[in-house]
């Protein structure tokens, strides 16, 4: 019986062994995964932190404009329009400040070139809006102060 209770002993220390070595492999595994995990969030929330950091904007009013629009049906018509521009708070506000004339200029070749039935929905004001925010990117020019440049506002629009 002595050398059947040892075969026994040995057996249960083997799977002592086994069971310890298990234990220690799960362990190991939950380490690293909680730490790969917890790395990952934390590189996605840092590069989260550094998109969201947004710029202030300015407001920058532009001079009201007065045009004829393109006849319709033999009619004439005419725009007075006040806008202001909505930009990030950069050097693009100098340069628009420095070539306002040049500015001014495409603004008024674009808006009598318009008909009043195309001005005068909502769909129209918009579309002319981002016709204004592109004729205006022309005349600016590095491609990063071009994207400073956000909006357009109307503050005054008149079709008479």
């Amino acid at each position: 019986m002595s050398e059947a209770t040892a075969a026994a002993g040995t057996g249960n220390k083997s799977k002592l062994i086994l069971f310890i070595l298990i234990g220690l492999l799960f362990t190991g595994a939950g380490i690293g995964g909680t730490w790969y995990f917890m790395k990952k969030q934390h590189e996605e929330a840092g590069s989260e932190a550094v998109v969201e950091k947004k710029k202030p904007a300015a407001f920058v009013k532009i001079e009201s404009f007065t045009v004829n629009l393109q006849p319709e049906e033999r009619e004439s018509h005419y725009l007075q329009v006040e806008l202001s521009l909505k930009v990030n708070e950069t050097a693009v506000i100098t340069v628009i400040e420095n070539s306002k004339p040049e500015i001014r200029n495409q603004i008024l070749l674009l808006l009598s070139s318009k008909k009043p039935s195309e001005i005068n929905t909502l769909d129209g004001k918009q579309k002319l809006s981002q016709d204004i925010i592109q004729a205006i990117r022309s005349k600016i020019g590095s491609e990063a102060l071009q994207n400073d440049i956000l909006d357009v506002l109307f503050t005054s629009f008149i079709i008479q």
